[in-house]
């Protein structure tokens, strides 16, 4: 009974931690260790392939194209600067006076003559990503990540908390700008692993919160899914451009997953739990371009974001998320391997819920469509009294300007009427001459 119940979704803390025990976080595209050990892996491969296979010529080539960039980077230092009277320690103390999140303060902070240094480090960087756009992908992050080091050294002066809202900041104004040169590049297979994602988890449709062990209020229904913000904001990532913002998104998701639990358990959540239903929300979900958009956060985002945290354990789960879904079988589901070949060939369809529980739903769907009916009726009735309303204001308007005309009609030619120059009482001759020119009109016998 208890291997029936076992559930095949489980990863305990030390899994999700990096491989080299450093304490962070892990991920499984960099094969389990965290951003800076896999950095750090990385490079001394690459470096020993360069010791082996690198003749003089390219070193010097190499050497020569790494000057140009970094002139490029950081400018000239032989054109003189205009000086400013306010001084790096004002400037500091106005970065540090920003509330957290306020972007717009930032970049008004930016745009101070005193700030002119950190702008065109900004600027041209940016400027050389763009004019070497055509690099491989991982060339490109391994630049942006030497720019937030060496950037950060210019608010090392402010606390921990604050130089991380400052990279956060710069990491916007980066990124914002870069996203449509970087994003699903075409140095790399991002496009074709999002369709591959997006078949298998359409293949998956099949898929109930019962088989996965997800826990549901009782008698929900799918007009009540506990789960539908969290599957709201997991489609927005992909509408996002700041690596921090799809972080954002990442986190309200996880954390209303957190809520719906809260709501389908008598008991706090745990971890297996939380992991089943971020499954469950990313099958129902089905997020547009899900792999292109968590390896552009990992390219390219701050690594204190990814490595610790409440932001690095949601986006460490969800890429575990992932990489289940991409190897789902039928022993995570707790079937058998004919059973699941089955519901992939579309041969058998999931089992329907008990009949109580299906009366009990349907009791409910009449229940709101009753419910609907009621308020569409009080809508339509208001809507006729709002219109007849409108129509007997129409009626006194009309009638108000029959009034107005009949009290203000000019009075006929045959009453008296006073010159012009205003002597009352006097009898007007313009009669008179009106009907003696009528007279000598032609056809009137004159000549």
């Amino acid at each position: 009974m208890l291997a029936d119940q076992k559930r095949g979704i489980h990863l305990s803390q030390v899994e999700l931690l990096c491989k080299d025990g450093c304490g962070y976080y892990g991920n499984p595209t960099w094969d389990g260790y965290c951003s800076l050990c896999w950095r750090k892996r990385s490079r001394k491969t690459e470096t020993n392939k360069q010791e082996n296979g690198v003749d003089e010529k390219k070193r010097r080539e190499k050497s020569r194209r790494s000057s140009s960039v970094m002139r490029l980077l950081w400018g000239s230092p032989s054109p003189p600067r205009q000086e400013s009277s306010e001084t790096p320690e004002a400037t500091l103390k106005a970065f540090q006076s920003l509330e957290p999140g306020d972007f717009r303060g930032f970049l008004k902070v930016m745009r101070r003559p005193s700030s002119q240094r950190l702008q065109s480090q900004c600027t041209a960087f940016l400027n050389t990503i763009q004019a070497y756009h055509d690099l491989p992908i991982q060339k490109q992050s391994d630049m942006v990540q030497d720019f937030y080091q060496s950037i950060a050294d210019h608010f090392s002066s402010l606390p921990d908390e604050q130089v991380t809202q400052m990279m956060e900041h710069i990491e916007k104004l980066i990124m914002t700008n870069l996203h449509k040169w970087v994003f699903c590049h075409d140095s790399c297979d991002d496009e074709q692993k999002d369709l591959t994602l997006q078949r298998r988890i359409k293949s998956l449709n099949w898929v109930t919160p019962q088989m996965l062990h997800v826990p549901f209020p009782k008698g929900g229904s799918d007009i009540s899914d506990p789960y539908l913000p969290a599957i709201t904001a997991i489609i927005e990532m992909d509408a996002k451009r700041a690596p921090q913002d799809k972080l954002s998104c990442v986190s309200r998701c996880s954390q209303n997953v957190f809520q719906a639990l809260a709501l389908s358990n008598n008991h706090p959540a745990n971890a297996d739990d939380f992991l089943s239903a971020l499954v469950y929300v990313v099958l129902r979900a089905n997020p547009p371009r899900l792999h292109s958009n968590l390896n552009y956060v990992i390219r390219f985002g701050l690594p204190q974001s990814l490595m610790a945290g409440e932001s690095g354990y949601y986006f460490t789960n969800l890429s575990c998320t992932v990489a289940f879904i991409e190897k789902l079988d039928g022993p995570a589901l707790n079937l058998t391997a004919e059973e699941f070949n089955s519901y992939m060939q579309g041969r058998t369809v999931p089992p329907r819920p008990p009949e109580g529980d299906s009366k009990k739903k349907a009791q409910e769907n009449r229940q709101q469509l009753e419910d609907l009916k009621k308020r569409q009726e009080s809508v339509e009735q208001g809507v006729r009294a709002l219109r007849e309303q409108l129509d007997q204001w129409v009626r006194c308007v009309q009638e108000q300007v029959e009034e107005v005309r009949a009290r203000s009609t000019l009075p006929h030619l045959d009453q008296v009427q006073e010159e012009p120059d205003g002597h009352a009482g006097e009898p007007s001759l313009a009669p008179l001459r009106d009907g003696a020119a009528a007279e000598l009109r032609p056809g009137n016998g004159e000549c």
